[in-house]
């Protein structure tokens, strides 16, 4: 058994811990003593004592001038930092144009002392009385006035939180020259309309935000119960960009936005114009008014519940703008009936202009010359490549007399200036829409692509407002358009572009209502003219109108449409860039025919008012040649002018359904067609 080893420094003995005990009480109520005697002097005095130190120190902290020419107050009451002062004065740095930082003619608060070491600055109660703010950034947005640090950068400007405030006669300037924002605001008391408010702060004033003025007017209404950690009321009123913008709720604190629901509603002359401001681009739109709830939280806004109208359509949904590094806005939105009027903007339109007096003087209004259809509104290209967006958006129906679209779902996408639409979908007729557009800013001139794809779709359905009849029409169509050019508008990509047209017409029949130019065939569209109506439907058996296209001139390629009796062959084409048309149709029987002029008819005029030539320069030949055999022979002889042979020959189905050009097409019996056009822009027969 070992022997434990002694230790060489005894136990403290009772006595000594005692003496320990008595130490560090009296060393803790010497601590405690000496803040007491420090907190009652100042309490006492009021520490007006330290008006000329305070002076110094916060002067060296901020590197500014500070001076107090009146009273000064700065104690805990009892555990609140009381701070009053009057006749403040803080300098801004030489490079501002403010002359002073912030100059008050008292000022007097509550601040929460941890707060000013920990945190953000949390201030009880404000009291200001005729002052002067004056916050601003240099041109570079390096420094501004209220950063207190020598050579560092400017930090954002953050508002201390205010439980209570009573502000009269004080003015705040803010200038941005980055942005640039410039904002001259007053605040001052208000009277309280209503009994359950105690008192109410008011904030007016006006200014510019990049180049669009505003002007601004808001109420805090802070109940009674604020004293006791109570909630506010804010009501604000903004005009901008022809727009009247309302933001109310209830805020925790008079200076707490951060996370809190507010309700925001907006109206005004167009939209685009107010979206602009904060540089997004959207198409134009006639007179709006939405609403929807927004929380803030760090740099990102988010509004949802929207809903709301733009000219005759509805719009509800949600959006988000994040202002980072780069402005992005993404948006779920949903439109139950829009209005075709309302959508001529996304083809360049101002829909204004569309509604009171027509398509034609809408294109004129975007710089179109005369005659002209296609829109020459460049594409805000500098704004594009400023902002990202992302859009998903459903549309259930379009209202329109001629155009039955409806289930409009588009994917939009905006990169670093390049839009995509993609996949935008649709149903037409009953027929399934899809497309792909792309417009890349990126490139000078912007670089278009139109990939449109036209599904099998009810032709009784599609030109019902231009006079065919849904009831004994079983034709349909199906179609792609496929075309590439460059250019900042509608009209310049399409004259520029290269690509093909095509639209395949299988098997079916067609029925008009009222007497149309049905078979192309002159002697049979007279004789029907007359009739009113036709007696029954014309038999495609296939049909297809294509066209290449070559620096924005289209050439058939080929018109090809085998029917039961004809064969109706055209030629010629139209440009994208004069919107001429200078198109013939030529219907040749399969059987003789007695009243058939054999004569083209002349499709003509432009895009804006296209002409139909029924009495073409060969009709009247073929009736200078009958009245000749007339007066040389018989009067029988001079109908053998309008004969039809009938040696039309039937076409191979084949290439004509599989959009082939003019080169492949072949007829019934598989020989080489030489009666249709190949794409070149040869003189029409």
């Amino acid at each position: 058994m070992e022997t434990p080893v002694a230790s060489d420094s005894p136990a403290p003995t009772p006595s000594v811990r005692r003496r320990s005990s008595h130490i560090v009480r009296n060393v803790l109520l010497i601590v405690v003593g000496a803040i007491f005697a420090v907190w009652l002097v100042l309490f006492i005095t009021k520490g007006r004592f330290l008006k000329h130190p305070f002076e110094n120190i916060a002067g060296t902290l901020s590197d500014r001038e500070v001076k107090v020419g009146g009273d000064f107050q700065l104690y805990f009451a009892p555990l609140r930092i009381k701070f009053l002062a009057e006749r403040l004065a803080v300098s801004n740095p030489p490079w501002a144009k403010g002359r002073a930082l912030f100059a008050v003619q008292r000022i007097e608060a509550r601040i929460a002392p941890l707060s000013l070491l920990f945190g953000r600055r949390h201030v009880y109660s404000l009291a200001l009385d005729r002052g002067v703010a004056n916050l601003e950034w240099d041109g570079a947005h390096k420094r501004n006035t209220w950063t207190f640090s020598q050579g560092g950068e400017g930090k954002p400007f953050q508002m201390p939180r205010i439980d209570q405030a009573d502000i009269t006669g004080t003015q705040v300037h803010y200038v941005d020259p980055q942005m640039p924002l410039l904002a001259n605001l007053t605040i001052d008391p208000i009277a309280a309309t209503d009994t359950r408010i105690g008192k109410a702060v008011g904030l007016k004033g006006d200014g510019t935000f990049r180049t669009t003025p505003f002007r601004l007017s808001a109420q805090l209404l802070s109940p009674d119960a604020s004293v006791a950690g109570g909630e506010n009321r804010l009501q604000a009123r903004a005009w901008a960009a022809h727009s009247v913008i309302d933001v109310s709720g209830t805020l925790p604190g008079l200076t707490e936005f951060e996370g809190v629901p507010l309700k925001v509603a907006a109206q005004g002359r167009d939209l685009s114009d107010l979206l602009a401001v904060i540089d997004v681009a959207i198409p134009q739109t006639r007179r709006y008014a939405l609403k929807a709830q927004m929380v803030k939280q760090a740099q990102t806004y988010r509004f949802t519940g929207m809903n709301g109208t733009f000219g005759q359509s509805d719009l509800s949904g949600s959006f988000t703008v994040t202002n980072a590094a780069r402005l992005r806005m993404d948006a779920s939105l949903v439109t139950r009936r829009l209005d075709i009027i309302d959508a001529a903007p996304f083809i360049g339109y101002n829909p204004d202009v569309v509604a009171s007096k027509g398509a034609v003087a809408a294109a004129a209004a975007t710089g179109a010359g005369a005659r002209r259809i296609l829109p020459d509104a460049a594409l805000p290209v500098a704004m594009m490549q400023r902002f990202d967006a992302g859009v998903d958006w459903k549309i259930a129906i379009v209202r329109s007399k001629n155009v039955p679209v409806s289930n409009i779902a588009l994917k939009l996408s905006l990169d670093k200036g390049r839009l995509a639409l993609s996949p935008l979908t649709f149903s037409m007729a009953r027929g399934d829409v899809a497309s792909d557009l792309i417009f890349d800013t990126r490139q000078r001139p912007s670089a278009i692509r139109y990939d449109i794809r036209l599904a099998t779709t009810p032709m009784g359905r599609l030109l019902a407002g231009y006079g065919l009849a849904d009831s004994g029409t079983t034709g349909t169509i199906r179609g792609r358009i496929h075309l590439e050019g460059r250019g900042d508008t509608v009209h310049d990509s399409l004259a520029s572009s290269s690509g093909r047209i095509a639209f395949v017409m299988p098997q079916g029949t067609l029925w008009t209502k009222n007497a149309q130019l049905a078979e192309l065939d002159i002697g049979t569209f007279v004789q029907k003219m007359f009739q009113g109506k036709l007696k029954k439907p014309i038999e495609v058996n296939c049909g297809l109108l294509a066209f290449t296209v070559r620096s924005g001139t289209a050439v058939a390629d080929p018109i090809l449409i085998d029917t039961s009796k004809n064969v109706v062959t055209g030629r010629g084409g139209f440009s994208f860039g004069t919107e001429a048309v200078d198109m013939a149709f030529r219907a040749d029987g399969k059987k003789i025919s007695l009243f058939s002029g054999q004569s083209p008819v002349g499709l003509g005029g432009h895009f804006a008012e296209p002409k139909l030539q029924v009495i073409t320069p060969q009709l009247v030949g073929h009736a200078g040649a009958g009245l000749g055999l007339a007066i040389v022979a018989t009067p029988v002889a001079g109908l053998l002018a309008f004969v039809d042979p009938g040696d039309a020959k039937s076409a191979a189905c084949g290439p004509v359904l599989a959009g082939a050009n003019a080169s492949a097409q072949r007829t019934s019996k598989g020989k080489p067609r030489d009666d249709v056009g190949n794409g070149t822009a040869k003189k029409n027969p």
